[in-house]
């Protein structure tokens, strides 16, 4: 055991605070700087018009599902290397990051076939043909961004899970500005180049994410804090103990991610059942939901992160005090941001339109109530990013993955269906399902870290 990190078991509650706020801070900015980078697009396309926009909502979403296959099996590094730095096991920390990008490039390789036919799954989902051609030019183009950017999200999570987040910011910021001014050139034709419009959003997205590749992979190399974990020698070499430990443990994340994903994915796809303009205004609505997400999303890795640490060092007490601490920072974020949704609605939403644009005034309209919803399901998805964060910890992640499953699909689409055609509730009814989905899977993930001890999920190595 890590005795030197010992004394954090006698840390109090406010002092756990403390620390999940400065690990947090961070990982919040870094997730919300890294969906800037969607907003960006969302935007400059709704400057583009009503059809660019719902167009790139559709590839958005087919792009978002391959992408969080990433996420999950590379969430599944930071409870292994957390919890090996917390018995001070560098070999098992390099063992689980280089068996991360064999599993991350093996993942991004097979799930990149899918999206060439991206246009008649689109077609086949219901989707109207010139959207869906228009959102397959993207996906041709931008599905190559895949392969940096899950390797991107494997090294970055390794830092994050060593608690070392600045470079991850300040690389996330640089992506950031250079997708904005790459959109603003390529989009729209400015200086002197070619007006590409949703294909120069996808060069962009390319770009950016080979260069934010390319950045972590300089620095880890030549950094004195990363350099003894020496994670590029030998790369080749497999581990497959390792391999396998984080198929096990990211293999569930990716499905949970997938399975709450999809329910959003879904809800893009019934909106676009309804009209384009709907299918807009949903597109809105949800990223700058997203944009508020970031920051549960932000501490829930922190407490992956926290937790897993207390494991690593047999920290009974520190797990619970960790594990309370990020509830109560998400949750009052939360609140803030639902308060936010509810009083600045008109503002918030006509960032990604053109006044001058006809249909300007329609999506606006049908946006705010959807925004409104938006602030009535913060708390609710908090929840289950909290708790699911908490239980990544302890790698708990099966029957999370199967809560999920059970909240996301039969109960929130279902619901979701159900108010918005047979009851006629439209988009209102869609996202009354993603509330009642979201709600479901957070007072389950939460009874069952709650029941940790009872459930055998604490286990520590002697």
């Amino acid at each position: 055991m890590n005795t030197s990190n010992n004394t954090l078991s006698n840390k109090t509650f406010k002092e756990h605070i403390h620390a999940t706020i400065k690990l947090g801070i961070p990982l919040v900015l870094m997730q919300i700087t890294f969906m800037l980078i969607s907003v960006t697009d969302t935007i400059m396309l709704g400057w583009l018009g009503v059809t660019q926009l719902a167009a790139g909502v559709l590839a958005f979403q087919m792009m978002f599902i391959a992408l969080i296959f990433g996420l999950g099996l590379s969430a599944a590094l930071m409870p292994l290397v957390s919890e090996a730095a917390g018995r001070d096991d560098t070999q098992a920390v390099r063992r689980s990051v280089r068996m991360g990008l064999w599993v991350l490039g093996i993942a991004v390789t097979l799930l990149m076939i899918p999206l060439f036919f991206a246009e008649e799954i689109l077609i086949a989902l219901g989707q109207k043909p010139e959207l869906s051609a228009l959102a397959q030019g993207y996906i041709n183009i931008a599905q190559w961004s895949l392969i940096p950017a899950f390797l991107l999200t494997g090294l970055r999570n390794f830092l994050a899970s060593l608690e070392h987040t600045r470079v991850i910011l300040i690389i996330t910021l640089l992506m950031a500005v250079i997708n904005a001014g790459l959109n603003y050139v390529l989009i729209f034709g400015n200086f002197g180049a070619p007006r590409l419009e949703l294909q120069g959003a996808a060069i962009a997205t390319v770009v950016i994410n080979f260069f934010g590749f390319v950045s972590i992979v300089l620095y880890i190399h030549f950094s004195r804090f990363s350099r003894p974990y020496e994670i590029f020698k030998r790369l080749w070499v497999p581990e497959w103990p390792a391999f396998r430990e984080l198929i096990k443990v990211g293999l569930p994340i990716s499905l949970m991610i997938f399975f709450e994903a999809g329910l959003f994915s879904a809800a893009a796809f019934m909106m676009g059942w309804i009209g384009t303009i709907e299918l807009a205004a949903h597109g809105i609505a949800i990223q700058i939901a997203s944009i508020s997400y970031m920051i549960p999303l932000g501490f829930s890795q922190a407490a992956s992160v926290r937790v897993g640490n207390a494991v690593g060092r047999s920290d009974r007490e520190g797990i619970r005090l960790a594990a309370n601490a990020v509830m109560l920072v998400s949750i009052i974020m939360a609140l803030f941001s639902a308060l936010v949704f509810v009083l600045f609605p008109d503002t918030l939403i006509q960032l990604f339109l053109d006044k001058a644009n006809n249909d300007a005034v329609a999506v606006l309209t049908y946006a705010v109530p959807l925004l409104y919803m938006a602030a009535a399901f913060q708390v609710f998805d908090t929840v289950q990013v909290a708790s699911a964060g908490n239980l990544r910890g302890l790698k708990d992640t099966k029957i999370p993955m199967i809560i999920a499953s059970i909240s996301y699909w039969p109960v929130g689409l279902t619901i979701a269906y159900v108010l918005a055609f047979p009851l006629g509730l439209g988009g209102v009814g869609i996202w009354g399902g993603l509330v009642a989905g979201l709600a479901v899977a957070g007072i389950l993930l939460t009874l069952r870290f709650k029941r940790r001890e009872a459930l055998g999920l604490v286990k520590f190595l002697t």
